[in-house]
């Protein structure tokens, strides 16, 4: 039986219509003149902060404590100008789901595993008043790499579920193969959902354990017994 559930974000629970790639545009533009630096940027189930590592690897350019803070706290500004002006979305079933796994509260818990960084996560999800939903999370400033993630939302777990808590009682859902592999890494189970830009056959292919062509298409029951 699943005792926790962590969602990746983007493409999974909610579409920003690029809100997030055009921000770190903005961003690059703003503190190195290269608006076009995102271009060549594969965000599908990266971490913020391999993205900018990527970035300044790319343009010769020292990475810093400093310069990663004021690169967030200008990606984040931008982030929160942009989502109004965008049409984003909420992705179907999700409102569904998490009312449906609100009510089994006593048995499962809900959290977030996802690349963007905390704050980022925070103004994307307070714009489509999906914030309060969850009560824990793995973020892309916790580590670049997505893998670590997985073992870092499984230890803040255990603090709030207990230690007696199994790596095959967590379920990932997300739609990338890096999602698929992150649960891979620590023996977890995944639900692979075809909204991002990966279809079903190859989410599937990649090893998930179930997959859905979007969230609608399954019961809360269902992912529970996975």
């Amino acid at each position: 039986m699943i005792k926790l559930i962590l969602f990746d974000i983007d493409g999974t629970m909610i579409r920003s219509a690029g809100a997030g790639s055009m921000a770190f545009g903005r961003a690059f533009g703003t503190l190195f003149n290269l608006p076009e630096g995102a271009a060549l940027l594969d965000f599908a189930g990266r971490t913020d902060t391999s993205l900018l590592k990527e970035f300044l690897d790319h343009h010769s350019i020292e990475a810093t404590e400093n310069l990663e803070s004021s690169f967030f706290h200008v990606y984040t500004h931008w982030l929160g100008e942009l989502l109004p002006q965008v049409e984003g979305v909420v992705l179907p079933g999700v409102c569904g789901l998490l009312n449906a796994f609100t009510a089994h509260d006593a048995t499962v818990q809900l959290g977030l595993l996802t690349g963007n960084t905390r704050l980022a996560a925070e103004v994307k999800l307070r714009h489509f008043d999906l914030w309060g939903r969850f009560k824990l999370g793995a973020f892309g400033d916790d580590h670049t790499c997505r893998n670590e993630l997985a073992s870092i939302a499984e230890r803040r777990a255990k603090q709030v579920i207990g230690d007696s808590l199994l790596s095959e009682e967590i379920l990932i859902i997300g739609d990338t193969p890096r999602d698929v592999e992150c649960a891979q890494s620590i023996g977890a189970k995944s639900l692979a959902v075809a909204t991002g830009n990966f279809d079903s056959a190859t989410l599937q292919n990649c090893g998930a354990t179930g997959t859905v062509e979007m969230l609608a298409d399954i019961h809360a029951e269902e992912i529970l017994r996975l």
